[in-house]
């Protein structure tokens, strides 16, 4: 990864951000989701059941993961797997909440007229379910998910999207995300400026050839990289 912070910025009129583990710590309520259906079966291991949502199978947020674990350990019943299912559902969800800072970022970034926007893979009823929770929903001028744009990222029909619902070129738009691959690397491709949430990357991969103009520690010190100094 390298980085050319504030080369590459004039005036930002809106702000594109990633949800999960951008706005707030998705993967660590999951992994919690995990062990509580573990614990309600009784047995099996929490990681292995986190590790099935990762092999890309099925998807990152597919219950059927839930499924073919079940069935790995001959624990498959359709009452038992509405169980965990649910189970799985409301604690991730109960324990979703905003990083510090990044309400009061956004009020922030929103009181100084930039246009705000979400682009997320996730689907349409678990990202307003999620931002619902964190209380951050009404921040954001428009929510696009692959369902409203088409194609989930790295393409980049969901930024566009956003861009253009924001009325904005993407030279005066920046996009934060935690996964240089998936939000970094097309937010360049397209000419936005970049803020990389480090502080979200679990995977804790690095891609030696995408550029980043900022990289962030904490979501509130993205502001002052925009030009924002009155908070």
């Amino acid at each position: 990864m390298q980085t050319t912070c504030g080369t590459r910025h004039n005036r930002v009129e809106a702000v594109l951000c990633d949800m999960d583990n951008t706005l707030f710590d998705l993967v660590g309520a999951k992994r919690e989701a995990c062990r509580c259906v573990v614990d309600y079966l009784g047995t099996g291991d929490p990681e292995t059941l986190f590790l099935q949502f990762l092999r890309g199978v099925h998807g990152f947020e597919d219950h059927r993961n839930i499924r073919d674990y079940l069935e790995e350990l001959g624990a498959y019943q359709p009452g038992t797997f509405e169980v965990c299912c649910r189970t799985y559902e409301d604690v991730k969800l109960d324990l979703v909440e905003a990083y510090p800072g990044v309400e009061e970022t956004l009020r922030c970034l929103a009181d100084a007229g930039i246009g705000l926007a979400v682009a997320t893979d996730a689907e349409s009823f678990q990202a307003r379910r999620r931002l619902d929770k964190t209380g951050l929903i009404d921040y954001f001028e428009v929510v696009v998910t692959p369902e409203v744009s088409g194609r989930r990222k790295p393409e980049p029909d969901s930024l566009l999207y956003a861009l253009r619902r924001l009325d904005t070129a993407p030279a005066k738009a920046v996009m934060v995300g935690d996964s240089l691959v998936r939000d970094i690397a097309p937010a360049r491709h397209l000419g936005m400026v970049t803020a990389f949430a480090a502080y979200g990357d679990w995977r804790r991969n690095r891609v030696a050839d995408v550029e980043v103009d900022i990289v962030l520690r904490e979501f509130s010190e993205l502001p002052g990289h925009v030009g924002i100094t009155d908070r």
